[in-house]
């Protein structure tokens, strides 16, 4: 039932039925729609010019979002810092260690090489930083491949290192015969007179004149591959393979003191001075083989001649005068 409303009639002093129109109620109506739209209306305006509203959870997660990106900030300057650092190594690795032990320099392009194929950062898109985290991503990728390209390199330069140092004790550096015990440096490395046929021919080492019984050092270390007389010429001999290449031989002993197969030092007294073989006195005929050519023992005295020692030998060793052998 619907509720009756009066109003009170002062001409007639009495209560009055008041008479609903439909006009009016239409007009109500649409009154207060519009006012509703207009209100709406405002609120929006207000809502699009007001600062953001964020609630706790929104909040948090935004903390954490600028904390992430934060992180990542400071991880792309440390991985900057380790790619200067990994730059510098890898510049002093190609244009020091590996010049020093004659390797091939690494290219850059096998230095820095990214990753090819398939996406390996598929799972990372999609997202407001998936372009940060991408970037980083792959620069870490690439910096760990580096790393590991650096690493590798720096493990041969260790073997090299001791490959060096072998050979460094390998190479016959030192003169075979001390220069207290020498007479004289009779002939050396070139065409001398044969003293028994009297004809000019090329000598094939350098001989020192000593006293029959005088040690005679290697000098290097190596293995000795022969001690016998059964090459005709050389008389009593040693031989030792120092490797990389390198030979030398000591001929025209008196007597040995190694036997073949043993393993020699520098230094180490493999046997005597003699006139074994075709020899016109006692002396060390001595020669140095490279990768099985002769070559000239003078450049090979820098272990144990002073520079002084050393221009008188190579003065001597230059003089063409008659051979001991």
């Amino acid at each position: 039932m619907s509720k009756v409303k009066y109003y009170y009639d002062s001409d007639t002093l009495s209560y009055r039925k008041i008479e609903s129109r439909k006009g009016r109620k239409i007009g109500i109506f649409f009154l207060t729609l519009l006012g509703m739209l207009l209100s709406g209306f405002l609120l929006l305006v207000i809502y699009l010019n007001i600062p953001y509203i964020e609630t706790p959870k929104e909040k948090a997660l935004n903390r954490e979002l600028a904390n992430m990106e934060f992180q990542y900030d400071l991880i792309n300057r440390k991985m900057q810092q380790a790619e200067i650092v990994l730059e510098e190594l890898a510049n002093r690795d190609n244009n020091l260690y590996r010049v020093y032990f004659e390797a091939n320099p690494i290219p850059d392009e096998q230095r820095k090489a990214g990753f090819g194929g398939i996406n390996r950062y598929r799972d990372l898109e999609g997202f407001d930083n998936s372009k940060l985290i991408i970037n980083s991503n792959k620069r870490l990728d690439v910096l760990t491949k580096q790393i590991v390209v650096q690493s590798r390199s720096l493990d041969e330069i260790t073997t090299l290192a001791e490959e060096k140092e072998k050979l460094l004790e390998a190479i016959p550096a030192i003169q075979p015969v001390n220069n207290d015990d020498l007479i004289r440096m009779a002939s050396g490395f070139g065409y001398r007179t044969d003293p028994f046929t009297k004809a000019r021919k090329f000598h094939w080492g350098m001989d020192f004149t000593a006293p029959r019984g005088t040690p005679v050092y290697a000098s290097g270390n190596g293995v000795v591959k022969r001690a016998d007389n059964s090459v005709s010429g050389y008389g009593r001999h040693i031989r030792i393979d120092h490797g990389f290449g390198y030979e030398s031989l000591y001929a025209h002993l008196y007597k040995y003191n190694v036997r073949r197969g043993k393993k020699v030092k520098r230094g180490d007294l493999i046997g005597f001075v003699g006139s074994t073989g075709r020899s016109e006195a006692p002396h060390l005929h001595y020669e140095i083989f490279k990768d099985h050519g002769r070559i000239n023992p003078i450049n090979f005295y820098y272990g144990n001649l002073t520079p002084e020692e050393f221009a008188d030998l190579l003065k001597k060793s230059q003089i063409e005068n008659e051979s001991l052998d």
